[in-house]
């Protein structure tokens, strides 16, 4: 559905909203005061309050048209509040990961010069005083919560969130005209958010999105994927990120549906069956662990629960491709007996997943869909607000991030020559345009506007003619976009063949036995892998099998647990080219984490920290290859 209201900027949405809502009792946000409590609804008219009272506050502290306003905090309806503030009165929103380390929240805060800082927790809270000093620009710190160190609340330059909207509110009236002025004032190219890379290679660096920029791409999202105002989404992941930002937020309200706040990231299961959402914004990482966890059960059970599985996989199959007739029989028994459970783990209302940030491995969405459940896959960066490709209900095809949404034009650059071998623009369809493989380039207003104070970044990302390098190597097929991988993670063996890990990771990660894997074999003479084991299957073979172990180091070693692994490694390679095929492997005792700095805290695995962080156990498998 179309947004629900007109909006040129996102000083306008709120406005508009609250408007007509006004006095109808209309939810936006819901909330968990407590784990042991409901979900409560937030209203319309609270919200406008709040957002009002809380411009107020910012306005009688000097916040200034183009100000930056930091927030470090976990998905909340404050920080929703906080947003729409900031964009009312045109200021800057500069969101943080609540998983950085202070130093880079030193850093971020020190580059963008931000004046305000709200965070969350007592932990952030911790945070944001050990760097208060070495920021010159901040002027207070907000906490949404009140602390139990009182140590760090008692500071002269913190504040909790509650007494700021209530000095806020009784200011409202003396800001009413300003507020007005702001929102009027603000323009489509006016800066609407930092968000900072996160930093996988050297410095981050705060792609600028305009108000122009991520309004165009709600709106595209929104004729290009289907919600309304009856549709519940359960919100987890981060804010601060672009996909969730656009797609799962500003999206979401534009159109009259509903945000619920999982209460952490560890409790969407949990979540799930409570909030029974329509619609879910997530990363691969989520489909992998349910589908590994049910394959895992299936595997554990008899042969005639195995058998009975994958019977009911292959009539959804069937059924998904567009047999009917006794299939759509054999549908009704396959989602008696085994689907309904899992449409029941997700609350048993959900009308669609809609999967971002990396690659979606093939076999797990045929699965979904066999199940009767619908993943769209999209594609985008942070620097394109993100969305520039995805696939539309009911034309979902596996193994391609669909068609190029309106507005925004995709090209296709040839690896070797430079020059631009195809392209396509929201606008071309129906095509059924195919090409080679080669650099993906986006041009529309979808894109940044460049790297905060950073020209240099900005012009290796834009070239002079507009175009933006993504730094993805992909192709059109039958006029959908298919993505092969990173051009950077791209890796040539001694040979000189060019591989691209992503695809066998994901294919890898299908087996019960591995959670995580990493490829590797640059300049060498063959692929090998670095593997997470799924620990919990690790653990139950053990037992099963006698095998005593103290911890997972001395479990990963055990000879019987070696050659699973190596079985499972040739089973899987036999689907490889040569050159592609994992010769080699060792196994880690521990997970890759957004803790331990491993993978970005959108699940995308961070190969230059692994290949340091690991370079021993690399070094140990090419050793004795002499060729």
């Amino acid at each position: 559905m179309p947004t629900i209201v007109p909006f040129e900027t996102l000083a306008e949405l709120p406005v508009n909203l609250a408007n007509k809502y006004a006095g109808s009792n209309k939810a936006v946000f819901h909330r968990k005061p407590d784990p042991k409590s409901e979900y409560t609804p937030i209203y319309w008219d609270q919200v406008i309050e709040d957002v009002h009272s809380l411009a107020s506050y910012m306005l009688s502290k000097g916040i200034e048209h183009g100000d930056r306003v930091g927030i470090l905090s976990e998905n909340r309806y404050e920080w929703a509040v906080v947003d729409l503030a900031i964009q009312m009165i045109g200021g800057i929103n500069v969101s943080l990961y609540t998983t950085l380390p202070a130093s880079q929240c030193e850093y971020i805060l020190q580059d963008s010069e931000t004046r305000m800082f709200f965070v969350s927790t007592g932990i952030q809270l911790k945070k944001a005083v050990e760097v208060y000093e070495n920021c010159e620009q901040l002027i207070e710190i907000i906490a949404f919560d009140n602390p139990k160190n009182k140590t760090h609340a008692s500071k002269d330059f913190v504040h909790l969130f509650e007494d700021v909207l209530n000095e806020g509110a009784k200011q409202t009236e003396k800001y009413k005209s300003e507020i007005k002025k702001r929102v009027n004032a603000v323009s489509v190219e006016d800066i609407s958010t930092l968000i900072y890379t996160s930093g996988t290679t050297g410095r981050p660096k705060g792609a600028m999105l305009t108000h122009q920029n991520i309004v165009s791409n709600v709106k595209a999202a929104t004729k290009h994927i289907y919600w309304d105002d009856k549709d519940r989404l359960l919100s987890f992941l981060p804010l601060c990120h672009s996909f969730e930002r656009t797609a799962g937020y500003y999206a979401i309200i534009s159109c009259g549906a509903e945000i619920y706040y999982a209460e952490s990231v560890d409790t969407v299961s949990k979540n799930m069956p409570e909030v029974k959402p329509t619609v879910m914004i997530s990363v691969p990482r989520l489909f992998e662990k349910i589908y590994n966890l049910i394959v895992k059960s299936v595997e554990e059970g008899s042969d005639t629960k195995k058998k009975v599985f994958n019977w009911a996989v292959e009539t959804g199959r069937k059924y998904a491709s567009g047999k009917r007739g006794l299939v759509s029989v054999q549908k009704k028994i396959a989602d008696k007996l085994v689907f309904n459970k899992l449409k029941e783990r997700t609350g048993g209302q959900i009308r669609l997943f809609v999967s971002g940030g990396a690659a979606l491995p093939p076999d797990i969405d045929d699965f979904f869909k066999a199940a009767g459940l619908t993943i769209l896959q999209g594609y985008g960066l942070t620097e394109t607000s993100p969305v520039m490709a995805a696939n539309k209900v009911g034309e979902e095809i596996t193994g391609v991030v669909g068609a190029v949404i309106p507005g925004v034009t995709v090209a296709i650059k040839d690896l070797n020559t430079g020059a631009i071998i195809a392209q396509i623009s929201g606008e071309d369809y129906p095509t059924s345009l195919t090409s080679e493989p080669g650099d993906i380039l986006c041009k529309g207003p979808n894109v940044m506007k460049g790297y905060w104070r950073n020209e240099e970044a900005t012009k290796e990302m834009i070239d002079d003619d507009g175009w933006l390098h993504t730094g993805d190597v992909g192709r059109f097929v039958e006029g959908n976009l298919k993505i092969t991988d990173r051009i950077k993670h791209m890796i040539v063996n001694a040979g000189g063949k060019n591989i691209y890990p992503g695809p066998i990771e994901d294919m890898f990660k299908t087996s019960k036995w591995i959670d995580q894997m990493v490829v590797v074999g640059e300049a060498q003479n063959f692929m090998a892998g670095l593997i997470v084991p799924d620990f919990e299957v690790l653990a139950k073979y053990a037992k099963d099998n006698g095998l005593d172990y103290k911890d997972n180091e001395v479990l990963i070693s055990h000879p019987e647990i070696v050659e699973v692994f190596k079985k499972e490694i040739r089973t899987f390679s036999k689907d490889l080219a040569s050159h592609e095929k994992i010769r080699d492997f060792r196994l880690l005792p521990n997970e890759f984490t957004v803790e331990t700095g491993e993978i970005t805290p959108t699940m995308k695995v961070k190969r230059r920290v692994i290949a340091e962080k690991y370079a021993d156990q690399i070094s140990s498998i090419f050793k004795d290859d002499i060729g």
